[in-house]
């Protein structure tokens, strides 16, 4: 039970839940801060993280059984628990279902507008997969499904979604398809012998890393935008955001054309770093100030 456990949470990568759960916390706080002056309910905070890990656990066990066959090709992929025979179809079908049953459960804690937009998260976590086979916009639609963490987060304790809450949502999905779009730079052979759409088979390496650039500089503009948008933030949410674009800058400056040997460490460390010093800058701001 332990070992078939254990294969799940590798399969999904539990440990990328640092990409996106520091942010939701961050929407949360935001939210609540700008609506109401004050912390989020620990009730919300922990309904967040089941909706969290049921949403990210079904986009995960979607993505696997759905690329199963291409993974299966790939020999970057390979060793992954389907194509391995580490899991079934059937198995992964079953923990889908409950990630989703979890998230539903969740969302009916918290607001009616998270209800209501639950249908749309479903869908964004449902299409994704199916992107790369026919539009090379797909780092996008994986930005734009992530980035509702921390907005669906927002939602969960305002009710509502204003202009502010979009700016967040825009940055963190800009942030997510610009390091999505590094990572696929590994598959771009691939990608182009099987005829999957993906930036850097549509556009070559040099391109593509320059598109991720532009994409995370986005993403400063927009973080940087929230620190005069929102009253409650002051001097330690903005020395979080310099950090954070210091990780930016050198995520971008261990990889280029000629030596792309470090990017797991600009895909993972470096993102999840981020994601952290954001969040924990933000938390310090708001319990300072």
């Amino acid at each position: 039970m332990l070992r078939k456990v254990s294969i799940f949470m590798e399969m999904i990568k539990f440990e990328h839940t640092l990409f996106a759960l520091p942010f939701a916390y961050m929407g949360a706080l935001l939210g609540a801060f700008v609506m109401f002056g004050e912390f989020p309910t620990w009730a919300q905070i922990g309904w967040i993280t089941v909706a969290m890990v049921g949403a990210r656990s079904a986009a995960m066990g979607l993505n696997r059984v759905i690329d199963r066959v291409i993974d299966k090709k790939n020999p970057r992929t390979a060793g992954r628990a389907i194509p391995a025979g580490l899991l079934g179809s059937k198995e992964v079908y079953i923990f889908i279902a409950v990630s989703f049953v979890l998230l539903f459960i969740a969302a009916s804690q918290l607001t009616v507008l998270a209800m209501q937009l639950l249908p749309v998260a479903v869908f964004f976590l449902v299409i994704y997969s199916y992107t790369k086979r026919f539009t090379w916009a797909c780092h996008l639609v994986l930005g734009m499904t992530i980035a509702l963490a921390p907005l669906g987060a927002w939602v969960a304790v305002t009710g509502e979604i204003n202009w502010t809450a979009m700016v967040f949502y825009i940055a963190i999905a800009l942030w997510t398809a610009g390091f999505d779009i590094v990572y696929a730079c590994q598959d771009l052979e691939f990608d182009r012998k099987e005829g999957l759409y993906s930036i850097p088979s549509r556009f070559g390496l040099s391109a593509s890393l320059w598109i991720a650039k532009i994409f995370h500089f986005v993403t400063a503009i927009g973080l940087f935008a929230l620190f005069f948008m929102i009253d409650a933030l002051g001097w330690w949410y903005f020395a979080g955001l310099v950090i954070a674009c210091v990780i930016l800058i050198y995520e971008h400056a261990i990889i280029s054309p000629r030596d792309m040997s470090k990017v797991n460490v600009s895909f993972f460390t470096m993102n999840g770093a981020l994601s952290v010093v954001m969040f924990c800058f933000t938390l310090i701001d708001l319990v300072v100030t």
